[in-house]
């Protein structure tokens, strides 16, 4: 594979190295998907960009397609063979919740220029509960969930950019922006799972509603 970056290395005019083109192969890999805005990520999103057809390629054999958005500014790898139970139901359930949202903001035009979309946690906890018949996750677990969403580059926190929170987050530690790279990652038919949770949340709901109270001290339903 090495004579492979070296052959692409060649090509552009010594303006990348063999390991520099291997290396931003790798993060696409792994990372998921590439930002233009993302200052760290920029040189490697260029490098994709201008040579898709070549990433493409590379990562073909490991099963892994490649595709840029050059509108946004993003390029990202999926895996073309999922792997089953790669993510728990609470990280799930919770980047639904996400894609949903990105939906209905992306329909009221009401996106960034990076095509990326805010909410805040009161908003967030608001649209959780109607979404998914749960309440949000504590402080603890939604940090856990939200760096979870930010390695596989559907959404982050306001704060990991140094955004200003403004007055909108007054007594609130971040607001989540949601990427736009989560409609490719997130397909439309992994909507249709949403509602799939909902209802097991609704009859976890009525199940508890005839329990005794000692059953309901012993056993945590989550």
């Amino acid at each position: 594979m090495s004579q492979y970056w070296e052959s692409l290395a060649s090509r552009t005019d010594c303006l990348h190295s063999s390991e520099e083109l291997e290396m931003a192969a790798y993060r696409l890999a792994v990372e998921q998907v590439l930002y233009y805005a993302d200052r760290n990520s920029r040189t490697a999103y260029w490098m994709v960009e201008r040579y898709e057809r070549d990433f493409r390629q590379a990562l073909a054999p490991l099963g892994i397609d490649v595709q840029v958005n050059r509108q946004l500014r993003y390029a990202y790898a999926l895996p073309k063979h999922a792997k089953a139970g790669a993510a728990s139901i609470a990280q799930t359930v919770f980047a639904l919740v996400l894609r949903a949202i990105y939906d209905e903001s992306a329909s009221a035009g009401q996106l960034t220029d990076d095509g990326e979309v805010g909410c805040d946690l009161v908003e967030l906890a608001e649209k959780f509960r109607l979404m998914s018949g749960k309440e949000l996750p504590a402080k603890g677990k939604l940090d856990a969930l939200m760096e979870t969403m930010k390695r596989w580059g559907i959404a982050r926190k306001s704060e990991d950019q140094g955004i200003d929170e403004g007055d909108d987050l007054v007594g609130q530690p971040y607001a989540v922006i949601i990427r736009p790279a989560i409609a490719d990652v997130l397909g439309e038919a992994a909507l249709a799972r949403l509602v799939q949770f909902r209802n097991v949340a609704a009859a976890d709901v009525s199940e508890a509603d005839v329990v005794t109270p000692a059953a309901e001290e012993g056993v945590s339903h989550e």
